[in-house]
């Protein structure tokens, strides 16, 4: 099932709603457009340069990360020994994208928001923000690292595709 684009409102609750180092893995993917699982793999070293090289784990590619200076302080002060999300019974592992997901999950139930809200959205709700802060389709099809121009155009257009979906919804009935 598809993960529906998340507009800047329901976005703002959601994030509201959940456990603050939750909050902290959106907040990465929402200023580096990572998938969660690479967030979640950020180590404790990374966090301490002002900026740090990720390997995408779907793709293999290398992507270069700048945080800002306020969530590199927020991660600085919650991150374990070895990775920044640690994971709630193995400090040698990181946090499951699945405790992320349920998290948004729950929130998204105490805001009777429907459809599929993951992680994901995020990426997308990345990618649009891109494109209408004045980036070219080219620029945000390099800041996802995709190989294809098609597939960016989804996330770009992920807005626009959820929108149309509701007005086609609400018409049906």
């Amino acid at each position: 099932m598809r993960s529906i684009y998340i507009d800047d409102e329901r976005l703002r609750l959601i994030l509201e709603l959940l456990t603050y180092d939750n909050y902290l893995v959106c907040c990465v993917a929402l200023q580096s457009g990572l998938r969660i699982s690479d967030c979640l793999a950020i180590t404790r070293k990374q966090v301490y340069q002002k900026s740090f090289t990720v390997v995408e784990q779907k793709t293999g590619k290398k992507k270069r990360i700048r945080l800002s200076p306020e969530l590199l302080n927020a991660l600085r002060s919650i991150c374990g020994d070895i990775y920044v999300f640690e994971h709630r019974t193995d400090k040698s592992r990181h946090r499951t994208r699945q405790a992320v997901y349920n998290d948004i999950r729950r929130a998204c139930k105490a805001l009777r928001i429907k459809g599929v809200v993951s992680p994901h959205g995020l990426r997308k709700h990345y990618a649009v923000e891109l494109l209408h802060n004045g980036a070219n389709l080219c620029a945000v099809q390099q800041a996802l690292n995709h190989d294809s121009e098609l597939v960016t155009l989804l996330y770009c257009l992920a807005d626009n595709v959820e929108l149309q979906a509701t007005i086609c919804n609400r018409a049906k009935k």
